[in-house]
């Protein structure tokens, strides 16, 4: 009977893979979009739980706390936030100066992100996801 390695089954497996899926994402992202990107990711990761997990999924980058609380991608012209169609029609007369669907809401390179804004529905949505 083969052994199996207590790291070639369960979560550190799964860690390490989604680190890696990580690293190709970030990896990927358009040159002009790095410098927006690492601070939009940043924002994000300050205010999630400290336990959180950055993922893939959708093709973009998540930050999962048993479920995905977050999404965030990095696009040739905007970095965008996923934090569900809820969350923007919660925070909607905030977001006249951006471009939004249904649940994205996209900032332009070169200009400065909305820090606050962008903590608050996080915060949000962590809650909504909490509950």
């Amino acid at each position: 009977m083969k052994k199996v390695s207590p790291r070639a089954s369960g979560r550190a497996v799964s860690l390490k893979s989604a680190a890696n899926e990580v690293a190709d994402y970030l990896a990927r992202v358009p040159k002009p979009a790095r410098s927006t990107f690492a601070k939009l990711r940043a924002i994000i990761r300050s205010v999630v739980p400290r336990d959180a997990v950055e993922t893939v999924s959708y093709g973009i980058l998540a930050f999962r706390n048993g479920k995905v609380l977050v999404w965030f991608g990095a696009f040739s012209t905007p970095c965008s936030l996923f934090p569900t169609a809820e969350i923007l029609a919660n925070f909607k007369n905030h977001l006249k100066d951006y471009k939004t669907s249904k649940g994205t809401i996209q900032f332009p390179l070169g200009q400065p992100l909305p820090e606050a804004l962008i903590e608050k529905m996080v915060k949000a949505r962590v809650e909504q996801a909490v509950e």
